[in-house]
């Protein structure tokens, strides 16, 4: 436990080497590569609950669905 705390100390060089932005090519376009991957996650659920909304738009809920009252 203590040995590789000790170690840890120095090496943060060679982490901070491997871990350099250096290594990501970053252009102007990646801003927008990420919030076109990210987008569809977040609409997703938005567009989902807009349909299952839709779809069961003036229907009354079942006794199924409401439990047992006796």
């Amino acid at each position: 436990m203590i040995l590789s705390a000790t170690l840890s100390l120095f090496s943060g060089e060679l982490l901070a080497a491997t871990d350099s932005y250096r290594w990501l090519h970053v252009t102007i376009d990646t801003p927008w590569a990420i919030f076109i991957f990210l987008l569809p996650m977040v609409l997703a659920p938005a567009i989902l609950m807009a349909i299952l909304y839709w779809r069961f738009l003036g229907k009354k809920p079942s006794d199924a669905n409401r439990g047992n009252r006796s």
